[in-house]
């Protein structure tokens, strides 16, 4: 007769959707995996715009959390009672990229004198692209850029845009060049500049217990370990 072993423990059964920010790609995808490993239910991501993924939560898409990274975005999803609890997760900011092997300027904008596009993401949808707009309006270069725009349907498009040399800057999160070696950063907007980018995450109305159990591991500090080598940092 064979020997028995020990079963394997139950597997919960319920999968947590969460609706989230395309720059939180790479850090969620790794962060997913290691839930799942430690015996959390399955996790499954939807990534897109904030816009988009705000549209989506808003007109009643099956998510049980939602982050995004843009408040505004968050506050219509409340207005409209899709979500019930919320935090505010992470930080990131706004940096300007080339590609990797483009010739150093002493001005960063000059190749968009000489015939360059400067790439951003759409800033009617993407929260990167709104903030890359407010940046160049205060601190006095949209007037010069705003014939040479291109924009992207999110962040990781923006960067495609460099990476591919389809547009010569783009305007990018500070986690969208970790780790990258096609493009780098060329440019960092002053402090006094850069515009208050928070990503605020929360639990859509009737997630329940896997919701509140997924956010509450976003807040460990091994979950904020994994953010910090993707280049976010914490919100508080």
């Amino acid at each position: 007769m064979a020997a028995c072993t020990p079963a394997a423990p139950p597997r919960p059964e319920a999968t947590v959707t969460v609706f989230a920010a395309a720059s939180l790609t790479d850090a969620l995808t790794e962060l997913a995996a290691d839930y799942e490993r430690n015996e959390g239910p399955a996790v499954r991501l939807s990534f897109g715009a904030s816009g988009a993924v705000a549209r989506q939560v808003q007109a009643g898409a099956p998510a049980d959390v939602v982050i995004l990274a843009d408040s505004e975005w968050m506050d219509r999803l409340g207005a409209a009672g899709r979500i019930t609890r919320r935090v505010n997760l992470l930080r990131n900011d706004l940096v300007v990229i080339a590609q990797a092997r483009a010739a150093d300027q002493t001005d960063p904008f000059a190749p968009l004198a000489q015939g360059g596009r400067l790439a951003i993401g759409d800033p009617d949808s993407v929260p990167a692209g709104a903030y890359a707009r407010t940046w160049l309006q205060t601190s006095g270069r949209w007037a010069a850029v705003k014939d040479r725009l291109v924009f992207g349907a999110d962040v990781r498009a923006v960067r495609a845009f460099v990476a591919r040399g389809e547009a010569a800057l783009g305007v990018v999160y500070r986690s969208d060049v970790v780790r990258r070696t096609d493009i780098r950063i060329v440019m960092e907007p002053r402090a006094a500049e850069q515009p208050a980018i928070v990503y605020p995450a929360a639990e859509v109305t009737g997630g329940g217990r896997k919701a509140q159990a997924f956010l509450d591991y976003l807040a460990t500090p091994a979950a904020a370990s994994v953010f910090r080598r993707h280049g976010f940092m914490p919100a508080a």
